[in-house]
């Protein structure tokens, strides 16, 4: 792995964006190591001018650790065990944390990966492959990770206006003592304006019996 100008196409690392992140993996990796976690490689700065971090793996992470639970947003990858075969374990894993920006899954058994992603909460879920994109594809996390989605149409049901009108029909008594209809939108139409005055309308309004028909209809 090349570590180096971030603008070189050969390279495959470059530095964090400022010391304070820097700073701040340091402490995590330092984090990783006091719990019990297993340093296999990295942890430190890179010897030379910039603010650069040695690629980093843990494994023996456990899931109450730190390094477990908090995103370190810098080159370091933690590695957790499960058991073979325990599908819905993992997934329960998985899911409880407060974060679901993106996961993965690698398998040889699409039916397995299907079931996987389906079940992950995360807005992107890469199957045998990782943080490949597509601008038709929406974009967004769930829960602390964002809310709402960028690209794909999805995002454009967020700038419109939805407008829901709405007819409700009741049945009020008439002065005569039988049953009337009445239309309640956004003025009250009723066939008699004795009934309509009764049940507190402002306005009443003549309406044909064919014609409210239609309108019930």
């Amino acid at each position: 792995m090349k570590i180096g100008d971030p603008l070189e196409r050969s390279t495959d690392h470059g530095p964090q964006n400022h010391k304070a992140h820097l700073d701040k993996l340091l402490e995590y990796c330092d984090t990783g190591v006091k719990e019990g976690a297993t340093l296999v490689y990295g942890g430190k700065q890179v010897d030379r001018p910039g603010f650069f971090m040695e690629p980093t793996v843990f494994t023996d992470v456990e899931d109450h650790m730190f390094i477990a639970k908090e995103e370190s947003f810098g080159p370091v990858m933690v590695v957790s065990k499960f058991k073979e075969g325990d599908v819905d374990g993992v997934l329960h894993r998985a899911n409880d944390t407060e974060y679901g920006l993106a996961s993965g899954v690698f398998t040889r058994d699409i039916n397995k990966a299907m079931y996987v992603s389906e079940r992950l909460e995360a807005g992107t879920v890469f199957i045998n492959t990782y943080n490949k994109t597509d601008v038709a594809s929406p974009f967004g996390g769930f829960k602390q990770s964002g809310f709402g989605k960028d690209l794909g149409l999805t995002p454009t049901k967020q700038t419109c206006q939805t407008s829901d009108p709405s007819l409700t029909f009741i049945y009020g008594l008439t002065s005569q003592g039988g049953v009337s209809p009445l239309l309640l939108g956004t003025r009250s139409v009723c066939r008699d304006p004795a009934a309509a005055a009764a049940l507190g309308f402002r306005r009443s309004f003549s309406l044909r019996p064919e014609k409210l028909e239609q309108l019930i209809e």
